[in-house]
């Protein structure tokens, strides 16, 4: 009837009460919401499932990525860029930048901590966080109880893979485009690059720049804007018109400059969407490419576009349009998607594809302590909007509760002094 608990049972199971949030995600998200905790005296627990912070960055990107957009748009809350780093920071740079700002605020994740599930304990109002760790010679399982949970992991934690038929039977070398580090190694290669997204588009500009022969599969319409106009962001150009114009406006006029700075880019087989690419960022999260150099490329020929993918077959790919290429490598530069339902037992907040049913700016806070950071699909200053918000939220309802502890532990101190 009962079982004897043996010495691996005693010492591989923990359970911790935590005195204020647990933040699941040690990337800029994580790192913002706890640099806000930390600055209201709240204490909390970072998870992170990797052995770094910013895994995504460190482990998970390309050596050419710089960021996007101006450095100015991608500071975490209460802590600016070095003023030496360059308008458009390396990734190198953005890495020493977060690991500078989890120092400055004292911030030490849980590494090498996977979160297995969470669950909202109605009984007792409390979540219950149930984790492997791996940071030791043997696996630990570690159940932490707190009151707010914060999810962190973002847009971005798990890549997707579309299932190709023949894929199998390809023969040639197959890679994410998350696994990509430089085009080095398929210099005088023929490669089929899988999106033309941002990580699309770059990837197969740093693969011409080694002496590949990148052929970019086009399998819907895109939006290309210049990475600047006339000198200046056209992102930071878009914020500012954003301050007087319907966002309708901004985007025809952007559409009106993409075309004077790039010209005509349908005739390359780059057909543009119907709706604007703010509003296309704001209601599907599809983001418009900013050209770093690829257009020049596909003008010249050295990118090809080719249209979607039939079917696989050994060395060489069938298209949509009969077409068939002789290939030697495939990058799948397919995006990523959000891995919390995986984890996270609840369904009212977030959706089916991980993502807050609330957009932008609502969608920070559920119910029962749950909070999202990292979901915005506006970049890093959305990130960061949301990690004010859900630190000062937190902060308040924590200093609240701790202030009633303190009068109910006074007030039993009262009553036992009566007593003598």
């Amino acid at each position: 009837m009962f079982r004897t608990l043996g010495s691996e049972d005693l010492f591989t199971r923990r359970c911790i009460l935590v005195n204020g949030p647990v933040i699941v995600g040690a990337g800029p998200s994580g790192l913002a919401v706890g640099a806000g905790l930390k600055n209201q005296g709240v204490p909390f627990i970072v998870l992170e499932r990797a052995n770094c912070i910013a895994s995504l960055w460190q482990k998970r990107t390309y050596d050419r990525l710089k960021l996007h957009l101006p450095k100015q748009f991608c500071q975490l809350p209460n802590f600016p860029f070095p003023e030496d780093f360059p308008e458009y920071p390396t990734k190198y740079q953005f890495i020493n930048y977060l690991e500078s700002y989890a120092k400055h605020f004292d911030i030490n994740p849980h590494f090498n901590e996977t979160v297995q599930s969470a669950k909202y304990d109605e009984i007792f109002g409390l979540w219950r966080v149930k984790t492997i760790s791996t940071d030791g010679p043997i696996p630990v399982e570690v159940e932490y109880i707190c009151r707010w949970l914060v999810v962190a992991t973002g847009e971005n934690a798990e890549k997707v893979v579309p299932e190709f038929e023949g894929l199998q039977d390809f023969g040639g070398h197959v890679t994410h485009a998350c696994d990509y580090k430089s085009g080095q190694i398929y210099s005088g290669e023929r490669v089929l690059v899988v999106g033309c997204g941002n990580s699309g588009m770059e990837v197969s500009l740093d693969l011409c720049n080694h002496s590949a022969k990148p052929s970019m599969v086009v399998r819907s319409s895109v939006h290309v804007l210049p990475r600047e106009v006339f000198g200046k962001s056209t992102f930071e150009l878009a914020v500012s018109m954003m301050k007087w114009l319907p966002l309708r406006l901004v985007d025809q006029i952007l559409l009106i400059l993409a075309r004077l700075v790039l010209g005509n880019i349908e005739k390359y087989g780059l057909k543009r969407p119907c709706i604007g690419p703010l509003e296309l960022k704001n209601t599907a999260g599809k983001t418009p490419v900013l050209d770093i150099g690829a257009l020049q490329k596909i003008r010249s020929g050295e990118i090809k576009i080719v249209p979607g993918i039939q079917k696989f077959s050994r060395g060489r790919v069938e298209l949509v349009n009969g077409e068939t290429l002789e290939i030697d490598s495939v990058i799948l530069a397919t995006g990523y998607r959000s891995n919390v339902p995986s984890w996270l037992k609840e369904n009212e907040f977030f959706s089916n594809d991980g993502i807050p049913k609330n957009p932008f700016p609502t969608g920070w806070k559920g119910k029962a302590g749950l909070y999202a950071v990292g979901f915005t699909r506006r970049g890093l200053s959305g990130a960061s909007l949301d990690a004010i918000s859900v630190a000062h939220d937190i902060a308040k309802s924590w200093k609240e509760e701790t202030k009633q502890k303190k009068k109910s532990i006074a007030a039993r101190h009262r009553r036992c002094i009566s007593h003598f």
